[in-house]
């Protein structure tokens, strides 16, 4: 008798026991006059048949029925229930306790929904782990982890606080920033390159589009060591060839990567050292790891597949159910030796704001805070806003030069923005960024001047 870890992950469901990975495919159905159809066999048929295909049952699990008319007398249950199914008769065995790990974008409706159907299938699940919790097995002194993984349909970030263990501190799902549109961006401009390289337009069938989703992978594989992707489809006796830019792949997905990196950002505080652990969906995305690097700063840990089962098989062995009620668990002790980050050179210095625009007024950022706000006590140095604005406080926040560093600070009890998404009290400014006070609100853009970067 053992204990079976699964990860729900709609990207890639992962089941492990203590010796290998047993199942790993993703959140795909497929209904067709060949009944129904999950995982791996699903994916391969996805672009030879897409109004067969639903891939949102997992982020978006209910028990109403489905929208589309080839679905509509199945809910998203429906499928949930035949894919866990397909996984349990595959890989029970002997295994008499299930754990399961289950991402930030599953909420209590859809936790009871998967516990209701693994009861229905007699899986003895003992456990249900926060995916970000159990993928963190050891404590970063001197930095602040943030998980970053990636579904099909958005990016999960976690941010885990330290206290003793590893613990769930707050999380960000950015909502349509997954991989599965990530794969039409890198799709789209591959088979525009077949078109100007080759004249051969691999959209033109369902087969051939296919086959380039299914040999995406691998050259998102060759992308992260080399310059140039050699590509090359076999189509009836005839090897079509092209080539790509490894960096023309990661200008597809930069507007997703800004959007993860804003994120990220806003969940820092200006005196934090960031330790980013990047599952390894997320680390095989070309050129991701270093625009982290670069934007974010911090040190980056790159995880092996299935560690979040593997973290759950470690330290979830002696689990059982409380009064056979099973429950969320946000924290987990650590089982692997802790690491000291060290503090590294700020992210993006070579894009140091010097000013702060407002109303097409360029204010100096230096050491004295520039305050901003609705009434400014004598003395400070500021930006004086209208008072008429809802949100915006007397002294709401600030901006200087601290540690080689811009930083705004926030004061106000209505929070301040940065590119969108409230700070936590502090955080690090960046040329090009956009400060929000106030609903509507002000907006104010930091930038750079070149007589003072030269000066």
């Amino acid at each position: 008798m053992g204990l079976l870890a699964v990860h729900i992950n709609d990207a890639g469901i992962s089941v492990l026991d203590e010796n290998k990975i047993l199942y790993r495919e993703p959140g795909y159905a497929l209904l067709d006059e060949q009944g129904l159809t999950t995982g791996s066999a699903a994916f391969a048929q996805a672009r030879v048949k897409p109004r067969h295909i639903q891939h949102r049952y997992w982020s978006n699990l209910q028990a109403t029925p489905l929208p589309d008319r080839h679905f509509q007398h199945l809910s998203a249950a429906d499928l949930v229930s035949r894919q866990l199914e397909h996984i349990w008769n595959s890989v029970a065995g002997t295994h008499d306790k299930v754990v399961i790990a289950v991402p930030a974008y599953m909420g209590t409706e859809n936790l009871g929904l998967l516990l209701g159907i693994s009861a229905e299938l007699n899986m003895p699940v003992v456990a249900m782990v926060d995916a970000a919790v159990a993928a963190t097995r050891r404590e970063y002194k001197g930095a602040v982890p943030v998980h970053v993984d990636l579904s099909l349909h958005s990016t999960i970030l976690t941010r885990v606080a330290q206290t003793g263990q590893a613990q769930v501190d707050r999380s960000s799902v950015i909502e349509d920033c997954g991989l599965n549109g990530l794969y039409d961006a890198w799709i789209a401009l591959i088979a525009e390159a077949f078109v100007q390289q080759s004249r051969f337009d691999p959209l033109h069938t369902a087969e051939t589009e296919q086959m380039l989703q299914n040999r995406l992978q691998t050259w998102l594989t060759a992308a992260a060591t080399d310059i140039k992707v050699v590509l090359d489809i076999e189509y009836r006796g005839i090897t079509h060839s092209a080539e790509v830019e490894s960096l023309e792949l990661v200008a597809a997905a930069a507007p997703a990567y800004h959007r993860i990196v804003s994120n990220l950002r806003a969940l820092y505080r200006a005196d934090e050292t960031p330790a980013l652990q990047l599952s390894d969906r997320a680390a095989r995305m070309p050129g991701l790891a270093d625009i982290l690097s670069a934007r974010v700063g911090g040190e980056l840990f790159l995880q092996e597949p299935g560690a979040t089962a593997r973290g759950l098989l470690s330290r979830c062995r002696d689990m059982q159910p409380v009064d056979k009620h099973v429950s969320l668990i946000r924290q987990l002790p650590w089982d692997q030796a802790a690491i000291e980050v060290k503090q590294a050179a700020a992210a993006g210095h070579r894009g140091q704001p010097t000013h702060v625009l407002f109303n097409n007024t360029a204010y100096l950022i230096d050491t004295t805070p520039l305050t901003l706000g609705s009434q400014h006590a004598d003395g400070d140095r500021g930006i004086e806003l209208q008072q008429d604005m809802p949100g915006v406080s007397r002294r709401h926040c600030s901006l200087q030069q601290e540690n080689g560093q811009c930083i705004v600070r926030d004061y106000s009890r209505y929070g301040t923005f940065l590119n969108g998404h409230r700070i936590d009290g502090s955080a690090v400014l960046q040329t090009g960024d956009l400060v929000r006070l106030g609903t509507p609100g002000y907006e104010l853009r930091l930038i750079t001047t070149e007589i003072d970067r030269g000066s």
